[in-house]
């Protein structure tokens, strides 16, 4: 058992070095608590990594963010990373489609939702009549009630359906924001979500929707200063140590694994729901169990490598073609001269996980091709797949009612992660959040101050 001694204002043990668990251990330290985190991995960052394959270092996946975004940005601000970040100026996605121009969806200057107004009308991907249409049903999902619990059980396409929305506006307008926030095409998703995306990131506010990139390898945005800052703020972590078990004790809690156990006044488990199940069920059985329903969406990235530069946006949106959106990473892998390196991000990509290397190049590279012209000349240097089999949680309809506040029936036994109550979908925005709001919960139950019914919410397990 360690020995290692309190301090005054108590010890937490942080499971998981993703966002939640960075926040949240940050956010202990700075509230006087003596902090371990623990990670199984040799790096921290969770979901968001990077990895260095043939010279060139590349993101497991493409996560962006929005000027909203304002607790994932604050937190790369105190890591001395945000600098390593940029911000459009005013929304703008490309929107690519086979044998078509370029088309261009981008915010005016008007107020919300009108800023929205000039980008609409010009979008030849649809119709006049299919314009005027998508702007009702816009102005619908403002007055949707975000209060309305019956939400969440609806399925946003079907209310997209009811509001004069066809599988046409469906694929060409509303699935460029849904598929890569909630990580499911409309059809799929829970109302309350989408509508909750719409609102935060488009149409409640001009700027809200602006897109944030990563310029550089999220190793060094997130994972490397990370650890820097944890170190500085006086948190021990270990990484390579895996949590095997929890358990209660006399004076608190302890944390098994790698033939020792942690003691700890507070315990935030800060992981994937699906291995967070696995450690909670035997302190809180059927409880636990439950998380599992949440299920999982799976997102596969494509990297590619040219000998040549063949796109000339730094990203773009698909539309009729199996591309559905490509970042230009060239820069930010340190490909060779002349080259350019694309990913290809694809998710509720259950289709494409399933698919072989061969298979998803013999599909894909021709969708490029046909996307860009210069492709077609163009020599393929490398072809990667990454694949994220769980990498969030199903926003589909009834996943409000499965996700857990932060407070245990366990005292001092606390839940972090995207897939918490954050009110946000799996976001790097609601892994930040979780784990601010886990501390807070942990520092109240080290003072014995309990916690209150909105700190634990109703959904606690």
């Amino acid at each position: 058992m360690s020995t290692r001694p309190s301090p005054a204002g108590g010890r937490v043990v942080v499971v998981g070095g993703g966002l939640a668990g960075i926040a949240a251990a940050l956010d202990c330290a700075a509230g006087g608590a003596g902090v371990t985190l623990l990670e199984v991995r040799r790096r921290l960052g969770g979901a968001a990594y990077s990895f260095e394959r043939d010279g060139l270092r590349m993101d497991n996946g493409q996560h962006v963010f929005l000027r909203c975004c304002l607790a994932y940005r604050a937190l790369l601000a105190r890591l001395g990373s945000e600098r390593l970040t940029s911000v459009q100026p005013r929304l703008e996605i490309p929107v690519l489609s086979p044998r078509r121009a370029p088309a261009l969806l981008r915010r005016g200057s008007l107020p919300a939702p009108a800023h929205l107004a000039g980008a609409l009308a010009r979008y030849p991907l649809l119709t006049k009549r299919e314009r005027l249409g998508a702007a009702r049903a816009a102005l619908g999902l403002l007055r949707v009630d975000a209060d309305d619990d019956t939400l969440d059980g609806l399925a946003f396409g079907d209310w997209l359906a009811r509001h004069g929305q066809g599988p046409r506006a469906v694929a060409a307008l509303w699935d460029l924001v849904a598929l890569p926030t909630l990580n499911l095409p409309a059809a799929h998703a829970s109302l309350a979500l989408a509508a909750f995306v719409f609102r935060t990131g488009l149409l409640s506010s001009a700027d809200a929707g602006d897109i944030g990139f990563h310029q550089a390898p999220l190793g060094d945005t997130i994972g490397e200063p990370a650890q820097r800052s944890l170190r500085e703020a006086g948190v021990e972590v270990r990484l390579g140590w895996r949590a095997q078990g929890l358990a209660q004790t006399g004076s608190g809690l302890e944390v098994h694994g790698r033939g020792e156990a942690l003691s700890a006044d507070a315990v935030v488990l800060a992981l994937a729901h699906t291995r967070a199940a696995t450690l909670l069920e035997p302190l809180l059985g059927q409880g636990a169990t439950r998380l599992r329903e949440l299920g999982v969406s799976p997102i596969v990235n494509l990297h590619v490598v040219y000998d040549r530069h063949v796109c000339e946006w730094p990203f773009a949106a698909g539309v009729d073609t199996p591309v559905q959106y490509v970042f230009d990473r060239t820069c930010a892998a340190g490909a060779p001269p002349g080259c350019q390196y694309l990913a290809v991000s694809l998710s509720a990509a259950e289709r494409e996980m399933g698919l072989s290397v061969d298979r998803l190049r013999e599909r894909y590279l021709p969708a490029l091709r046909e996307l860009f012209p210069r492709a077609r000349e163009a020599k393929v240097e490398c072809f990667l797949v990454t694949r994220e089999h769980a990498a969030t949680f199903r926003a589909a309809p009834g996943v409000a009612a499965l996700r857990p506040g932060p407070q245990t029936a366990v005292p001092g036994l606390v839940l972090a992660g995207a897939w918490t109550a954050t009110g946000w979908p799996a976001t790097l925005e609601g892994a930040v959040l979780s784990g601010h709001t886990a501390a807070q919960v942990a520092l109240r139950a080290l003072a014995g101050g309990g916690v209150s019914a909105s700190a634990a919410g109703a959904l606690a397990l």
